[in-house]
């Protein structure tokens, strides 16, 4: 909801974004359908009066095709991050950027189960190292990628895949 002083371009949007991670630490990258070298992770706005753990499974749901009985909270809490949109990408819709609550899930299912929803905003996805995902996200998201990445490896248990398997 912009604020009522400020022009939407000028706001930040609240969201929620999605950290999909198989049990081997692999991560879901999600190629965006307007831009063939935006990879980013599963992410969206918050509706009004919708609960951030709602609108994260809506939001999966849409943009993956995973229901919520396949996939596992593994974070207690959600981690608000936030990014800045450059002047271009900014909109009434999109505001000045987005402050996302983060949730690390954990899906044990068949790759088969991801369909990118309705796919007009999505057009691949694939599992990657956290690190490579840091490596090619859009510059303005990095930082928040940065952010996320030291969490998972602080996460007990976790531990980067040697390799991933081609998806």
């Amino acid at each position: 909801m912009p604020h009522p002083d400020k022009p939407a371009e000028q706001t930040f949007r609240a969201g929620v974004g999605a950290v999909i991670q198989r049990p081997d630490g692999a991560v879901l990258a999600l190629l965006r359908s307007d831009d063939d070298t935006a990879w980013q992770f599963p992410q969206g706005g918050l509706k009004p009066a919708e609960e951030p753990r709602d609108a994260l499974f809506r939001e999966v749901r849409e943009e993956t095709g995973l229901e919520s009985w396949y996939l596992r909270i593994q974070s207690g809490a959600p981690r608000l991050l936030a990014y800045e949109l450059p002047e271009e990408y900014r909109s009434r819709r999109t505001g000045r950027g987005q402050v996302l609550y983060w949730y690390r899930l954990r899906f044990d299912g068949a790759d088969e189960l991801i369909t990118l929803g309705n796919g007009r905003e999505f057009s691949d996805w694939r599992w990657m190292k956290m690190a490579d995902l840091v490596a090619i996200v859009s510059p303005f998201r990095r930082q928040v990628y940065v952010e996320l990445g030291r969490e998972l490896e602080a996460s007990p248990g976790y531990a980067e895949p040697a390799s991933v398997k081609p998806s």
